[in-house]
């Protein structure tokens, strides 16, 4: 009986030693994703805390939206991703459960017969529980990490999506006004052609070509008004914004090119060591790790629980005892379940390889991306452009020397 008192005893204090974290592990989670964005993300677990984002929201929204910007207007505001951040409080509580003893059980039974009544009472504890206790929880604090990381990767991955959205958004907004331009060039050249062919100076295949190409310039321009608001309405919902808030403005053109383009310093290095779902995986292994330790140290006693028993008849003394419940593995000696836990190791580990190498496969892949996007854009600049200026210049030169037509000056203004 002293004994079992003492194991109660020891339970209950083990189970007090797990408890909350007064910030709910979130601190890691914003130190992660300020060390990828430049910007830190909250979790809003009170009116107040709710109040506070939409003020900030509200203040931003004052002025046109940059990249940064707009990357905090998510952090604040995505419901998604506040909803996404709710699964930490579930792995930590997960985690609390762990180090905590399973309640103890009671059993109470009652029998009569004539005149006498016979009463078992009982109180059972895990005490498999009670000895592995430590290793369960140190696996529920390895898929806590887990949980971290992946609230990090979520608001990491709802940044960079901003980000794209954003400069989506300014730059078919910009195409708009570019096709615009287009349209009218072709409105001007369409009504020209119709009036030279009413005064007869001008043959009506040469019309309708002209015709032709302003109901082009037509589709183009509707198609790229379609386009932007699309593209709007994608950042809004990365924003999270509904009602009057949907009128944010957005600055008039993209900003300008870089002088030089970014080099890699040790991209793939850092992309191993830094990148969440590498470090996600990593992460995984280890839990899976110390899960398979556990299954090893109940492969033969899945159950094993003690506690304390009395017994009463009527007109008799009571009778005190103790009570062992032992499932006997006569049919599955736990191979089964080793097995399965050693497949599940190995399962995790050939993912986080895969991982690994196809962090460094696209690191090298965005990078050729960047580079050409930043070449392209700076040749454009430099060469094409200022090359159809010059262009365009000369015929209008020519123009004024009435050696090519206005229609040739109207199609070299659209191209």
């Amino acid at each position: 009986m002293m004994r079992l008192t003492a194991i109660a005893a020891s339970s209950l204090f083990l189970a007090g030693c797990a408890s909350f974290s007064p910030d709910g592990g979130f601190n890691k989670v914003s130190e992660l994703t300020k060390e990828r964005t430049g910007q830190s993300v909250t979790l809003q677990r009170a009116d107040s805390d709710r109040r506070g984002a939409q003020n900030r929201v509200a203040e931003l929204l004052k002025q046109p939206l940059t990249a940064e910007s707009a990357v905090e207007v998510a952090l604040l505001n995505n419901r998604g991703l506040q909803a996404k951040l709710g699964e930490l409080g579930i792995a930590e509580a997960d985690y609390v459960r762990a180090g905590r003893l399973p309640n103890p059980a009671f059993s109470f039974g009652r029998l009569s017969e004539g005149g006498s009544v016979e009463i078992d009472r009982g109180v059972l504890f895990n005490l498999v529980g009670l000895l592995t206790m430590s290793v369960a929880s140190q696996v529920g604090q390895r898929r806590f990490e887990q949980a971290q990381y992946q609230a990090a990767a979520d608001a990491v991955s709802l940044a960079a999506d901003t980000r794209r959205a954003y400069f989506d958004a300014v730059a078919t907004q910009e195409l708009v006004k570019y096709y615009q331009q287009v349209k009218e060039t072709a409105d001007a050249s369409n009504e020209l052609a119709k009036r030279m062919l009413q005064a007869g100076n001008f043959n009506k295949l040469t019309q309708m070509r002209e015709q032709a190409f302003y109901a082009d310039a037509t589709a183009q321009l509707a198609r790229a008004q379609h386009q932007a608001t699309a593209d709007r309405e994608r950042l809004t919902r990365r924003l999270g914004l509904f009602g009057d808030q949907v009128n944010f403005r957005l600055p008039e053109r993209l900003p300008d090119l870089p002088k030089q383009p970014t080099e890699p310093r040790d991209a793939e290095r850092t992309a191993v060591e830094r990148r969440l779902d590498v470090l996600l995986a990593k992460r995984s292994t280890e839990a899976t790790a110390k899960s398979l330790g556990l299954t090893k140290a109940t492969r033969f006693i899945n159950v094993l629980e003690v506690g304390y028993q009395n017994k009463s008849d009527t007109g008799m003394p009571r009778a005190n005892g103790y009570e062992i419940a032992l499932e006997l593995p006569l049919f599955d000696f736990g191979s089964t379940r080793a097995a399965r836990a050693e497949a599940t190791y190995m399962q995790a580990v050939n993912r986080t390889a895969e991982v690994a190498v196809n962090a460094r496969s696209e690191v090298r892949e965005s990078y050729s991306a960047y580079r050409t996007a930043y070449d392209l854009a700076r040749h454009y600049r430099d060469e094409v452009v200022p090359l159809r200026k010059r262009i365009s210049e000369e015929n209008l030169l020519r123009y004024n020397g009435m050696l090519i037509s206005v229609f040739e000056l109207l199609a070299d203004a659209r191209e």
